[in-house]
């Protein structure tokens, strides 16, 4: 009799679950997103935002929360209660901050659900379009003539323009100052102002001032050469190999989610990501879309975990 009660409790647990996951969402849905309104992580995320907010007939709110290469955004999910309500998306800045942080708020692995990725694309080593650098090459010569002597903005510790800028200077073997911001739109206005000479921008969030001719694009991060960006060269074309390092974006939920609800997201989020309206707006800012389950974006975030802690600790990076 015992066992029959316990054995039916289980079963009433499971199909609670089983339909609150079902029936998600019921309410508003919170986004923080990690990094300024602008950057890479905004566009891309306020995209997927939409379309899911059309999904699930519920308003999906997005909250940008910056600082700290993402982790300040990071501990407000953290904190949340597991049941879906309140979501993070964040850059590859995730997997890099327990590199670049001594002390986060929250555990990256145990505080977290990995629940899918949204996309990738490329940096692109930009200038003002008035700047004497012609290539990649022109850049780094200047570099070497006058050690220390030219900035290179990024969009804060831990973010993946961080990374990119460390794997660069690595593999241009040069000595410049690296000056953190808060975000995108603050690095490029840096440039614009002369208080930066450089820097290694999300493609989703440099294009139209690319396309507008206010800045030049150098090379981009990826071994491949961008379809929006054809006659920009990578980084191993441009002479400086081993300089590549791709961007990418996901949606966390706070640690301990249910698994049926961690799966039905998956799918919600999956099929906006293949929808045709999305993907196009998605490949016009320089992204290509990904599609992988729970388990395997978990995957990800952990070798990713590992390669950054690698680079930064070659970098001669210590968590601060």
């Amino acid at each position: 009799m015992i066992r029959l009660k316990y054995a039916l409790f289980a079963c009433l647990a499971a199909c609670t679950l089983q339909a609150a996951a079902q029936n998600f969402p019921a309410k508003p849905v919170h986004i923080v997103i990690s990094f300024t309104p602008g950057s890479s992580t905004d566009i891309v995320g306020r995209i997927v935002i939409q379309k899911l907010a059309e999904t699930w007939s519920q308003p999906v709110i997005p909250e940008n929360k910056a600082g700290a290469g993402g982790s300040i955004g990071s501990a407000v999910v953290a904190k949340a209660a597991p049941d879906g309500y309140t979501l993070l998306i964040n850059s590859n800045a995730h997997s890099v901050n327990p590199a670049i942080y001594a002390k986060l708020p929250y555990d990256t692995l145990k505080d977290f659900t990995e629940i899918a990725p949204l996309a990738i694309q490329p940096n692109v080593f930009v200038v003002p379009t008035d700047a004497p650098y012609k290539s990649l090459a022109d850049f780094v010569s200047a570099a070497k003539a006058k050690p220390g002597a030219l900035n290179i903005g990024h969009a804060g510790i831990g973010s993946g323009t961080h990374l990119t800028t460390e794997k660069f200077i690595a593999a241009a073997n040069i000595k410049v100052a690296e000056v953190p911001f808060k975000g995108t739109p603050e690095v490029i206005a840096a440039m614009f102002s002369g208080d930066v000479q450089a820097y290694w921008a999300p493609i989703s969030a440099a294009m139209a001032l690319i396309k507008g001719g206010k800045l030049r694009p150098l090379a981009v991060s990826t071994a491949k050469r961008s379809a929006q960006l054809p006659d920009v060269p990578t980084p191993a074309e441009a002479g400086a190999k081993g300089a590549e390092s791709p961007l990418w974006f996901g949606l966390w939920g706070p640690g301990g989610m249910d698994a049926q609800l961690v799966n039905k997201i998956n799918a919600d989020v999956r099929k906006a990501l293949a929808d045709p309206a999305v993907k196009e707006r998605l490949v016009q800012t320089g992204n290509d879309t990904m599609d992988m389950s729970p388990r395997d974006f978990a995957k990800l975030v952990r070798s990713e975990m590992d390669e950054y802690a690698r680079v930064l600790k070659a970098a001669g990076v210590k968590p601060q």
